[in-house]
């Protein structure tokens, strides 16, 4: 089902409030903080739980937060025509030069989407630190997967596949864009990537099947 919110102009609209929202927050790090990325993600994140209901609030019936870290989500929400939207909150330090984010599974994803009311939503803050611990937000990134090009997405070698994003610094976003198309290209993704593993997998065998071989010709001194 087209969701109203990201078939229309609406969720531009949520990222302007988004990015007003936390550049008008009060200066929350310390010192020690700022100079750490991970540690100002996870303020973002927690700021982000408490105020993004607010935010929502026109287009949502029920809101949650507060996921375990491996969860899909970080942040939900079930819009008046019951479709439901998982948030995935992503953080960027602009002067950092390369960050590559994991997204989600390739096979949790494709499960999830069986049901067409369901979308994964990617929220990405793109920051810098200003006047030593102050945070000044330049960009919002607040939409499904399926707008994220394959110019900019690659697939890590973690369990089924990783969705990870190439460069954070170089996102590509294709407005409006088709669910079944996405799908049947990141099929076809797959459908490149497997083999290479596959090949990757049959080197690894015949290494260790020439370590197995050395050490059955060695003398066991360790009796």
């Amino acid at each position: 089902m087209k969701s109203q919110i990201f078939y229309t102009n609406t969720y531009k609209k949520v990222e302007g409030e988004i990015k007003v929202f936390l550049n008008k927050y009060p200066d929350f790090l310390s010192k020690d903080t700022a100079e750490s990325p991970r540690a100002t993600g996870d303020a973002i994140q927690h700021i982000l739980e408490e105020g993004f209901e607010d935010i929502i609030g026109g287009f949502s019936k029920k809101y949650s937060a507060g996921f375990a870290r491996r969860a899909m989500a970080d942040l939900a929400f079930t819009d008046k025509k019951d479709l439901y939207y998982v948030v995935d909150v992503k953080t960027h330090r602009l002067e950092t030069k390369f960050n590559m984010p994991n997204l989600t599974s390739v096979e949790r994803l494709a499960r999830f989407y069986e049901d067409d009311k369901n979308y994964y939503i990617m929220l990405m803050i793109a920051y810098d630190v200003v006047s030593g611990v102050h945070i000044r937000v330049e960009k919002v990134y607040f939409l499904p997967i399926e707008f994220l090009s394959w110019d900019c997405l690659t697939i890590g070698a973690l369990g089924w596949g990783q969705i990870q994003i190439a460069n954070a610094n170089n996102i590509v976003v294709r407005h409006a864009y088709s669910r079944r198309k996405w799908m049947l290209e990141l099929c076809d993704t797959l459908f490149e990537f497997y083999p290479r593993e596959i090949d990757k997998v049959k080197g690894r065998i015949e290494y260790f099947k020439k370590a197995k071989k050395r050490w059955e010709e060695k003398t066991d001194i360790w009796k």
